[in-house]
């Protein structure tokens, strides 16, 4: 799969998108959007068509296991329960929660989570780990993505697998911490969905993360 999104998005920028999310710096609520450029059309496909094979795929693991799915109301009071807990557990990390309809958005900045240019997660960033597993361990029925995001210095190649590689250190610290493995599904995304402008160190800093994004087990 990444071979395959990354021969059909290099060279492609990102698509435009934008959600209600809380700085974790501030702690105000805020617009993040992207930047739109030439080949937004392919780029968004390429990536939209790999989160959703890759959810696909985890809903799919997630009910081959026996674990129950989410129906009619029970949806949005889950996600509801979940997003308040998780917003306790994580005050003051610098982990921002976002809700996306019925997901669950945790934006993991990069100088938090890995040293620049490196793939070990840092030691600070294990105990804040610690506080998200105590959240997902006990709503068992949201699928995780974990999804590695570069800026858009150097080559688009190496970015892509950068971000795989930081997606899949942190997939493997949750599985550690005993989070079900049918659960997880790890993704690098490079450079092409921005947060922010990549034209300044602020931007690029804001860019370089990891996303969890947590999504109800349905039956639709």
């Amino acid at each position: 799969m990444r071979k395959l999104l990354l021969l059909t998005t290099v060279g492609l920028l990102a698509f435009v998108t934008g959600c209600t999310t809380m700085d974790p710096y501030t702690r105000d609520e805020r617009i993040s959007r992207t930047a739109a450029g030439a080949g937004i059309g392919a780029a968004a496909g390429a990536i939209l068509g790999s989160v959703t094979s890759s959810r696909n795929r985890t809903q799919r693991a997630m009910i081959g296991a026996g674990i129950g799915a989410l129906a009619g109301g029970a949806i949005g009071n889950y996600m509801d329960r979940q997003e308040a807990e998780l917003r306790q557990e994580l005050e003051g990390t610098g982990v921002s929660v976002s809700r996306v309809g019925d997901n669950l958005v945790l934006n993991m900045p990069g100088q938090i989570t890995f040293d620049v240019d490196r793939t070990e997660v840092k030691p600070e960033f294990q105990r804040v780990l610690d506080s998200v597993v105590l959240v997902l361990n006990k709503y068992d029925k949201t699928g995780i993505e974990v999804a590695g995001h570069t800026d858009s210095t150097g080559r688009v190649e190496y970015n892509m697998d950068l971000s795989e590689r930081r997606a899949q250190a942190v997939g493997h610290a949750l599985r550690i911490r005993g989070v079900n493995p049918v659960r997880i599904a790890t993704i690098g995304l490079g450079p092409h969905q921005p947060i922010a402008s990549n034209q300044t160190a602020a931007g690029r800093e804001m860019n370089r993360r990891v996303e969890l994004t947590l999504f109800p087990l349905t039956t639709g």
